[in-house]
């Protein structure tokens, strides 16, 4: 299971670490997504959700 958020579709983001020589590295920029349960369909399921789609209230806990 990735770490990508089932409410608003977030994932990892993916890009260029560019130093002050100007020298670029492949980098990735993570989610904050946490474990929650939430009720998915009318059941209980413990599903990764962004800390912004928690915080705007989209979804019910459990």
């Amino acid at each position: 299971m990735s770490r990508k958020c089932v409410i608003t579709g977030k994932s990892p983001g993916s890009g260029n670490h560019k130093s002050h020589a100007n020298n670029k590295n492949r980098r990735t920029w993570g989610v904050n997504v946490q474990k929650v349960r939430i009720l998915v369909d009318g059941k209980p399921k413990r599903v990764y959700v962004s800390a912004r789609a928690l915080k705007s209230g989209k979804l019910t806990r459990v």
